[in-house]
């Protein structure tokens, strides 16, 4: 049986006195935590909440983020957590879509519910996972949890545990579907390979709502290890974070590892109990891993690369991979190995496999693949193929079964760890008056690996500028998405045979001096 409930179930049982979550003040032992939760269900079923309802959270990281994610499923539900940099109409669609009918907000977001709180078609509770005063309308979590504890209802195997909605190549974003056999597999599936002990101390920076830290919290919960909180990414927090908790463990995105090593106060910081750090998400630049590795130079990094319908991690590279000299040197720019129990090969057209060596689609097949994507059944035929996840990355595969990424097949942007989807920055671009064609492209950027760019045909006799269209977007689409930058153009866009606008000649000019096409 797989379940994300077991998995703390047996934390209580065999490491009851261990710390499970530690946010400021607030500590609890895995004992008191499976109380908590218990009582969590029980206040979701005084309010109607049953089997295969939804419950959504828009929030900063928290130790009752991390209840969240369990007691929904204890409940008997599925959890859906919500990207905190998206605009108000992105939240709006996320939750009709999903027909979460209950909401948890905290105080950073209160004020982004209340505009939309009246179009919200589904969603008939809200409940304020902060301490403090209670907006009106909202449940205050100390009364959400005074229930009584009820059993665990045994969701498990192919139950669907939690909905990740991610962007999509159509503008419109997808709800991933993935069950309880996907994401504890896929922690089980880790553990070997990404250094995590029993009872570690694991430092929780990187946004809860990402699969990323899902995937953190679920290796977490199957070795008992202590979980702490910092509401949001700060380089001097966290490095005061690592010594005051004597923090084993983290998950960063290179961005937040370049804010980290090029901090000149580093030094001053005691870091020696940090064993490791997991990063992934986008492409680590070589000098911000040298600086790491100069700079932490007792620390192992793990790369995991990966997507959301693998729920999420597909291969790994291992910290002996992290070198520049020596026999083991020469795989820094790959995505490292394939997980115990995932199988990857690389695809040509008519989904053939080809030869090592051969660019081509990275594709993989193991039981952490999504169930599909929610009420979308023809991106779900187009994405699992004969049993295989297309991820609509483009790479080769060495001789000895390292990934290598060189491009991406699907039309999308790393920006910073976040994934941009140019057809949902397009859609946003084309509902200006002004624009007439638009290609959205990613350029290489110094510190978040990719820039958002727009080139924009205007319609004959309009005018407008970089600047009112970059706030035009933001009044659409998080802010993550919108360009960074725009150049405008007289003559139409070229175009292939199909009609379709040939992004491959419009990035050509930035991406003279790479080696591929991502960064």
């Amino acid at each position: 049986m797989f379940s994300t409930t077991q998995m703390v179930r047996r934390a209580a049982q065999n490491q009851p006195k261990v710390l499970a979550t530690v946010d400021g003040d607030r500590k609890q032992t895995w004992h008191e935590f499976v109380h908590k939760i218990a009582c969590f269900a029980g206040g979701l079923q005084r309010l109607g909440f049953g089997n295969d309802d939804c419950a959504a959270i828009l929030a900063l990281n928290s130790d009752r983020y991390f209840e969240f994610m369990y007691g929904v499923p204890w409940a008997g539900g599925i959890f859906q957590p919500i990207n905190t940099r998206l605009a108000g109409p992105e939240v709006e669609y996320w939750l009709n879509d999903s027909e979460a009918s209950i909401l948890f907000v905290d105080t950073t977001f209160a004020p982004l519910v209340a505009q939309i709180k009246d179009r919200l078609a589904h969603v008939k509770q809200f409940i304020f996972v902060d301490d403090g005063e209670t907006p009106d309308g909202y449940i205050p979590y100390a009364e959400l949890v005074d229930a009584e504890p009820v059993a665990d209802t045994g969701r498990c195997n192919e139950d669907i545990a939690g909905l990740f909605y991610t962007g999509g190549t159509t503008g419109r974003s997808k709800g991933v579907m993935l069950t309880h056999t996907n994401l504890v597999v896929n922690a089980l599936q880790a553990v070997s390979m990404m250094g995590v002990q029993q009872s570690d101390r694991i430092l929780h920076v990187a946004p809860m709502f990402h699969i990323a830290d899902a995937f953190v919290c679920m290796m977490a919960s199957a070795l008992c290890c202590s979980n702490y909180f910092q509401p949001a990414f700060d380089p001097l927090a966290t490095l005061k974070g690592v010594q005051d908790n004597k923090i084993q463990r983290m998950l960063l995105v290179p961005t937040m590892i370049n804010m980290v090593v090029h901090q000149h106060t580093i030094g001053d910081y005691d870091l020696d109990a940090l064993e490791s750090v997991w990063y992934g998400a986008s492409p680590m630049p070589e000098a911000v891993i040298q600086q790491a590795l100069k700079v932490m130079p007792k620390v192992q990094f793990y790369q995991a690369y990966g997507q959301t319908e693998a729920a999420p991690v597909i291969t790994a590279l291992l910290p002996e991979r992290h070198t520049f000299e020596g026999p083991l040197a020469g795989k820094m720019k790959s995505a490292g190995q394939a997980l115990p129990g995932i199988e990857v090969c690389i695809m040509g057209e008519n989904n053939q496999r080809v030869d090592y060596g051969v660019v081509g689609e990275v594709c993989m097949r193991g039981p952490n693949i999504m169930k599909g994507y929610r009420n979308m059944e023809e991106q779900t035929a187009n994405t699992i193929i004969d049993g295989w996840l297309h991820t609509g990355d483009g790479g080769y595969m060495d001789d000895e079964g390292f990934v290598f990424i060189v491009d991406r097949v699907k039309d999308m942007i790393i920006s910073g760890g976040e994934n941009v989807y140019s057809a949902e920055v397009e859609n946003a671009l084309y509902q200006h008056e002004a624009v007439s064609q638009c290609a959205v492209i990613g350029i290489p950027h110094e510190k978040w690996g990719e820039s958002v760019h727009a080139i924009v045909v205007l319609k004959e006799g309009a005018t407008s500028d970089e600047a009112e269209l970059i706030e035009h977007c933001k009044s659409l689409i998080a802010g993550f998405k919108c360009p960074r930058s725009v150049s405008f153009q007289s003559e139409p866009l070229p175009l292939s045979g199909a009609g379709k606008i040939l992004k491959t000649e419009l990035r050509k000019p930035y991406w003279k001096e790479g080696e591929r096409n991502v960064n």
